[in-house]
């Protein structure tokens, strides 16, 4: 039977390392994380003593892959140079400090041309990562994640996004991160297993499925292709059960998943984890 490697977006709240607390209290196989507070710009300096704990406490309990997600604020895509500026910054700061924690991916939103034209948001982009990854030598391999088709956003779109990345100069550095809330509100049926063929041939073609680094686990408020962001609890959605089923049989299914579900009172993050589960083992019995 094939494994299933999942984990959720985690809280970093006292200090990173309880993070990893965090993922082995829950079960995670896998997990992800900001570095730092993702609403400003600037991140607190990070201690050596956090590092160690954050690093040893990984390797202890085995929990990884994990990835890091950029901050809110930057835009990768902006016309407005001032802000465009701070956020390549931020992008090279944000792999420096993966780097400092031992932490291989780092996946990011490709942000809104305002505007300007998607081909012009699409340039800004390559320019922006060619620049970061210039600048910053390590091994960190930043993803690419899909959005949901709102106004004037960069890299709604499989195709979209697999033009960016033949731009690239280390496009080798380079990965795809998928996300089913984003993926369903931009227009792709992930429901049925027709629609789901349909969505991994374009990934083949356009980016290549060895690009696949990480999915984004996540059901959709919105109905299919009404472009709206808002994430649901698995099942609980437009995508719904038999949608996750679905999926859970896909090639999506052979890289690590990453639910970031809703905090509220009607299902936990636990809760969430075991309904994955729960869904992944009705989806082996239909396979087999």
């Amino acid at each position: 039977m094939k494994q299933l490697k999942i984990g959720m977006h985690l809280s970093i709240s006292g200090s990173l390392d309880r993070a990893v607390d965090r993922a082995h209290e829950l079960g995670c196989d896998t997990f992800q994380i900001f570095t730092r507070n993702p609403r400003g710009w600037i991140g607190r300096r990070l201690e050596p003593v956090e590092v160690e704990a954050f690093r040893r406490k990984v390797e202890h309990y085995g929990v990884d892959p994990v990835f890091a997600h950029m901050p809110y604020l930057p835009n990768l895509a902006s016309p407005k140079d001032s802000v465009y500026r701070r956020s390549v910054k931020v992008l090279q700061v944000e792999l420096e400090r993966c780097e400092v924690l031992g932490i291989p991916f780092l996946v990011t939103h490709l942000g809104s041309h305002l505007g300007a034209g998607k081909s012009k948001g699409r340039e800004r982009v390559v320019s922006a990562i060619n620049r970061s990854l210039s600048t910053v030598r390590n091994d960190v391999v930043l993803l690419l994640e899909n959005s949901a088709g709102t106004k004037n956003s960069v890299g709604s779109y499989i195709h979209e996004i697999g033009e960016i990345m033949t731009n690239l100069d280390e496009v080798e550095r380079v990965g795809f991160c998928f996300d089913t809330c984003h993926a369903y509100a931009a227009g792709y049926d992930l429901k049925t297993l027709h629609g789901l063929r349909e969505v991994i041939e374009q990934l083949d073609q356009y980016i290549g499925l060895d690009k696949l680094r990480v999915v984004h686990l996540n059901d959709s408020k919105g109905g299919l292709g009404s472009r709206i962001d808002r994430h649901e609890h698995i099942g609980m959605g437009r995508i719904g059960e038999e949608g996750f089923i679905n999926i859970l049989r896909s090639r999506l299914s052979k890289v690590p998943l990453i639910l970031e579900t809703p905090v509220d009172n009607r299902r936990s993050a636990r809760e969430n984890l075991g309904k994955v589960r729960e869904l992944w083992k009705i989806a082996q019995e239909v396979e087999a």
